[in-house]
């Protein structure tokens, strides 16, 4: 029996570094994973009103009404959601070339509706 238990814990001492020396190190993201970025969308502001990414990067946008129903709208990244109070919305972004994209809200929300906007900021 002995020489079994200890041909057992030889395999399983194999078994364990080979799993060790495959699994990422602690705390290290892997490489495909999209950042996520929270947005907070309330009368009459978005926050952060300026998003920052690198050209080709995806980020994932994480917005949160605290107040009221909103929307946020991208024309020229053809992005357009209804933002629920109490809800997640999450929208993927994409921006192929250096520039500003602008942003804002698409469900009036009151008096100062028409000043609730942002951009992205791509850097090269």
């Amino acid at each position: 029996m002995r020489g079994r238990s200890s041909i057992l814990g030889a395999s399983l001492a194999a078994a364990l570094a080979i799993v060790a020396a495959r699994a990422p190190a602690a705390g290290a993201a892997p490489e495909s994973q999209e950042r996520v970025i929270a947005v907070t969308a309330e009368r009459f502001k978005f926050t952060p009103a300026v998003i920052e990414l690198r050209a080709g990067e995806t980020v994932v946008l994480e917005i949160t009404s605290l107040d009221r129903k909103h929307g946020f709208q991208v024309p020229d990244l053809n992005v357009d959601e209804s933002i629920e109070p109490g809800k997640v919305t999450r929208v993927r972004v994409t921006a192929a070339k250096a520039g500003t994209i602008p942003f804002h809200c698409s469900v009036f929300c009151g008096s100062g509706h028409e000043e609730m906007a942002g951009e992205i900021v791509v850097r090269p």
